[in-house]
């Protein structure tokens, strides 16, 4: 199934919800970065994660990031996504390893330890807005519930889920986010509690076939749910050869050229996609 997202409202636009299965993104960021089985689920939530708030981005080149700084093994992850669905991220310690949880499941928060969560909107404006907030359990889901409420205001509920097959390839992945307007009648507040406190793991909805439309649909489906939108996500990095290689015009003349009459090639590096571009020696001379 290809990767999309939904955006839905319920209970006369009183609720806001976005729900996404991100399997395809998630097993190619594990391809390229050849990720641990650990940090594949934790970089995969914040991808996931990631995805859903940039849909909730207004400009068509408006741009989220999240970044997780950790003391744990794997140091720290960045992810970034826009409102067309293309997202793309990296684990500063890809292999980090980490033994299993006190319930036999990943460690995310083992692997990512204490630290900070930093959301940064670059909205096309002066500066872009920034908040951090401190990691509540380092599972990702908790940790943007948190922020919502303690940047936003905005009561929310965050769902994550990464399912590794046992040759570590990604099985499953999805999540939802749900959100309550400010004028939320108690009673919505209340049927909605409820809703979310019966359902099964977001992993577990997907193992069983479910769609992000039917997972809404569980959790909305008596509140008057309406999908009002539906998105491909997939990983994108911008970054080409062409790209990179204004890096090295931006560099002094000097420099450059002292670079070329080394005769050795250079050798640049995108974190995002993991991938390496060369330029040979004869390259450096005609750029200078």
């Amino acid at each position: 199934m290809t990767d999309y997202l939904i955006r839905a409202t319920a209970a006369d636009a009183q609720v806001r919800a976005f729900a996404v299965t991100s399997r395809d993104l998630v097993e190619e960021a594990r391809d390229r970065h050849d990720l641990s089985p650990v940090v594949t689920a934790a970089l995969g939530r914040l991808m996931t994660g990631a995805c859903l708030m940039g849909s909730m981005l207004k400009g068509e080149k408006d741009v989220l990031t999240l970044q997780i700084s950790g003391d744990g093994p794997v140091g720290g992850m960045t992810v970034t996504a826009d409102s067309r669905g293309n997202v793309k991220g990296y684990a500063n310690r890809p292999q980090a390893m980490m033994p299993p949880n006190a319930q036999g499941k990943l460690d995310v928060g083992g692997v990512i330890g204490a630290g900070y969560l930093h959301v940064i909107k670059d909205m096309g404006m002066k500066d872009p807005y920034a908040s951090r907030v401190a990691l509540q359990t380092g599972e990702i889901a908790d940790d943007l519930t948190y922020y919502f409420a303690a940047s936003e205001q905005v009561p929310s509920c965050v769902a994550l889920g990464i399912l590794m097959e046992r040759n570590n390839t990604v099985k499953q992945a999805g999540g939802f986010i749900i959100q309550l307007m400010p004028f939320a009648q108690e009673e919505v507040i209340r049927k909605l509690e409820e809703n979310v406190a019966g359902l099964k793991s977001v992993t577990t909805l997907l193992e069983e076939g479910n769609t992000p439309e039917q997972i809404l649909s569980l959790l909305l489906g008596d509140m008057g749910l309406e999908i009002t939108e539906k998105t491909p996500v997939r990983f994108w990095c911008g970054c080409s050869k062409e790209r990179v290689e204004k890096v090295l015009y931006s560099l002094k003349k000097e420099d450059l050229q002292e670079m070329a009459e080394e005769g050795k090639d250079v050798e640049l590096h995108c974190h995002f996609c993991n991938t390496n571009y060369v330029f040979t020696a004869d390259e450096l001379k005609k750029m200078v």
